[in-house]
């Protein structure tokens, strides 16, 4: 309902609100994830997206606050239809316009990724690198591992004392984040003391099928109690921070490098 006016330009008539004017439609809401309510996170059917405003969108809400943060654009991809997506992903669109083979698609990038996991209850938050398939014949088109991809990046710094240890170290033994390597399943997982160096991984994806859908994930495990305490603009606030946790690995893997704050330049605003 609108405000009572505190001046009438007349008995009885009140000033227009100029949003409601004819002709003009009201601004719409930035996505900035006060809007957000926890309970779309349904552990069941997944992640929430559909019959929603955009600015109640988890989708809308991390990419505008990744712009935001880096000021440079990012792509939305996900694996589910309907009103329930199982898993989301944000990439920045630089980093794949940089690739000389593999600009066409999505899985030769980097992604900063959300799931639920229904059998864990688990919610995950954090960075996947895709291999895809190392051999082919490729069951569709673009998922056969390139030499452009950021994954052979990762492998290379797979080694003890690289600056991609030093940064996984932080994160297992002292964050709480988790190492995951496979296919739909996890082959290989690392948390904690069980992290001694990053060889561990590329030993983990020397042994994995050449055949076989493979990718490597370092994310943070937020139990189901955790997340359903938590109101919905301090989870998208914890994701943000995982984002930004995870982001200097992510940067160690890319053809481009995300700057943030001072050194972002070109912020992007009112972008949804």
């Amino acid at each position: 309902m609108p405000r009572k006016p505190t001046r009438r330009t007349s008995p009885g008539a009140r000033r227009a609100r100029p949003e409601l004017l004819p002709g003009k439609a009201p601004a719409p809401e930035l996505p900035t994830g006060a809007a957000f309510r926890p309970e779309w996170v349904d552990f069941e059917r997944g992640l929430r997206v559909g019959n929603l405003e955009p600015h109640e969108r988890i989708t809308q809400i991390l990419r505008y606050r990744l712009e935001q943060r880096h000021g440079t654009r990012f792509i939305t991809d996900r694996w589910g239809r309907g009103a329930f997506w199982q898993w989301i992903c944000w990439l920045p669109r630089a980093n794949r316009e940089a690739k000389p083979e593999s600009s066409g698609v999505n899985f030769g990038c980097a992604k900063l990724f959300i799931t639920a996991d229904r059998e864990a209850r688990v919610f995950k938050s954090g960075l996947q690198i895709e291999r895809g398939y190392a051999r082919g014949p490729e069951p569709y088109p673009g998922c056969l591992l390139a030499p452009d991809w950021d994954w052979q990046r990762l492998i290379k710094q797979c080694a003890a004392g690289t600056a991609l240890d030093r940064e996984l170290g932080r994160l297992l033994r002292r964050e709480g984040f988790v190492v995951e390597l496979g296919g739909w399943v996890a082959s290989a997982t690392f948390a904690g003391d069980d992290f001694r160096s990053a060889a561990q991984i590329r030993e983990a994806a020397r042994r994995a099928s050449q055949q076989e859908w493979v990718a490597f994930q370092l994310y943070y495990p937020m139990p189901e109690a955790e997340l359903r305490a938590a109101g919905g603009l301090e989870l998208v606030d914890a994701i943000a921070a995982v984002f930004a946790e995870v982001t200097p690995v992510m940067n160690l893997c890319m053809q481009i490098e995300l700057k943030e704050g001072a050194k972002a330049t070109g912020a992007i605003a009112g972008r949804r």
